[in-house]
């Protein structure tokens, strides 16, 4: 399926696309909760109470991109009923516990300019989840949490944690994923 926006045709994802992580997580308080167990290295990333969110997510998005190649990115946005999904009448796909997501094809640009508002943030754009077309890393955000899981190359967590407006740390995969200083909801 297409929908339109900016003047473009955008592809609707579908099952098969996130197919490589629907049903390889593990309900717990790990980093692998949110994201499979197949990447080299683990973070959780946070806006830091001195950083505005836009600061913070264009440093993410910008630490992403600057590690992806050139390529078309996946963009997830929960359907929780009371924020934006971009576009609301697209079809779903189901992650984690039969949660509704729509399903976009797009790329950094759109990660931080399509959303007007979710749970994380009020004022942010970001996905839910998100990751390149290679699936060489993944952002995902569970529906409670008010931090990101991320899951990838070691040199991509190493560049997150060194980026202070990232607010990353490493964590093992059976870690508890909550960052310091936090609380679960």
């Amino acid at each position: 399926m297409q929908v339109t926006k900016d003047g473009r045709d955008w592809r609707i994802g579908a099952v098969a696309d996130v197919g490589w992580i629907a049903g390889h997580t593990a309900a717990g308080i790990s980093v692998t909760t949110a994201i499979p167990p197949i990447f080299d290295a683990y973070a959780t990333s946070y806006q830091a109470d001195d950083v505005t969110v836009s600061a913070y997510e264009r440093a993410l998005v910008e630490d992403l991109s600057a590690y992806t190649p050139d390529q078309p990115w996946w963009l997830a946005y929960l359907d929780t009923g009371a924020h934006d999904v971009v576009f609301p009448h697209a079809p779903r796909v189901s992650l984690y516990w039969d949660w509704p997501y729509v399903l976009v094809e797009a790329g950094p640009e759109q990660a931080l300019t399509w959303r007007t508002g979710h749970l994380r943030h009020g004022r942010g754009s970001l996905p839910d989840l998100f990751f390149p077309a290679d699936r060489s890393w993944l952002v995902s955000a569970l529906w409670d949490d008010t931090w990101a899981c991320v899951g990838g190359p070691k040199p991509l967590i190493h560049r997150l944690e060194r980026d202070p407006l990232a607010n990353a740390r490493r964590v093992r995969p059976d870690e508890d994923a909550l960052p310091p200083g936090l609380i679960r909801e």
